[in-house]
């Protein structure tokens, strides 16, 4: 095992959890390895959450740290990565993700600001199929509504900073979560609830790759949806309004919660079914600036936009019901 030098010189560390990433582990770390800055600036940690695969050998042919860990899920796995780093300002991406070679360089140049305690990046992809190509719409879409804000409530681990400290502070990630799922949007609300600033830089960018199917994409939806009920049971002012969150998606998935009560009435009140069908139409309306926005970008993508949004009002809906059933039969 290769460690990467450090003589209480390190300013950041950069935390990887990596379970089962033999396909991609080595694309990350090629670019986390050759960023801009010194080598002497940083180290690079990779927790091996108990995978089954080559993941643990891919590793450890890169100069970063290795540990690992019986598998517990990314929470805990990004939580032993930060006890074990010796940089002042700690970072995390993910192992299917492609730091551009900058990435570390923009993503810590606004710890210069003291009041800043935690940076969110951007994502970008290389993908040309139509569903991975609306998904990076909708994150741009989301990065011009957080740029319009000088503070922000949402890091997301893809591409986060922290200080350290701070981390330490707020406890870290909440290891009841155990799968890659709104864990950093608990942190994030935390962080920002107790008053500390969050910033977002467009700048700082990796390289990932979407869904690249209809399926794959709703799944993802259907459990956003899930878990960020679990998060806004202990958030319920965020549930009303957030800085990453369009307003318009919320009050989406609000009318498909309607319209599916509709449809079940219909079954007592057949008459209701007129009325589900209406609130459909609002939703399809609705979706029509965001398909205008995309369209002047990419005229295919804006055109379907309508019926793929349809499709995640209804996964985001069922996904909500399913996490607000499991916040009132679960402590």
């Amino acid at each position: 095992m290769e460690q990467h030098p450090t003589e209480n010189r390190l300013r950041f560390s950069v935390i990887v959890p990596a379970f089962n990433a033999e396909v991609t582990l080595s694309s990350c770390l090629e670019a986390l390895v050759a960023q801009s800055i010194s080598k002497e600036d940083y180290e690079v940690i990779v927790v091996d959450d108990g995978s089954t695969d080559d993941t643990s050998k891919i590793a450890q042919q890169f100069k970063v740290k290795f540990l690992y860990q019986t598998n517990r899920g990314p929470a805990a796995a990004r939580n032993k990565g930060a006890a074990e780093a010796e940089g002042r300002i700690i970072l995390f991406t993910d192992a299917d993700c492609v730091p551009d070679r900058s990435w570390l360089e923009e993503m810590t140049l606004r710890f210069e600001e003291p009041e800043v305690m935690g940076v969110k990046g951007a994502y970008k992809t290389h993908q040309t199929q139509l569903i991975a190509r609306f998904a990076q719409a909708e994150f741009e879409d989301r990065y011009d509504l957080l740029r319009s804000q000088t503070s922000i409530d949402m890091v997301d681990t893809y591409a986060a900073a922290f200080r350290k400290n701070i981390f330490q502070k707020m406890g870290g990630f909440d290891e009841h979560f155990p799968v890659a799922n709104n864990e950093d949007t608990d942190f994030s609300y935390r962080l920002a609830t107790a008053g500390h600033k969050l910033v977002f830089n467009r700048r700082a960018f990796v390289f990932h790759t979407h869904p690249d199917t209809l399926w794959k994409y709703l799944r993802i939806k259907f459990w956003r949806g899930y878990w960020r009920m679990v998060v806004y049971r202990r958030y319920p002012e965020k549930a009303v309004k957030d800085s990453y969150t369009p307003g318009v998606i919320k009050i989406q998935t609000l009318l498909m919660l309607l319209f599916l009560l509709f449809i079940f009435l219909s079954w007592f009140v057949p008459s209701t079914l007129y009325l589900g069908v209406l609130v459909w139409a609002v939703i399809m309306v609705s979706s029509f600036p965001f398909s205008f926005k995309t369209f002047k970008k990419d005229k295919v993508v804006g055109l379907i936009s309508p019926a793929v949004i349809l499709l995640r009002s209804l996964v985001f809906a069922t996904g909500s019901l399913s996490g607000i059933t499991r916040s009132l039969f679960k402590p």
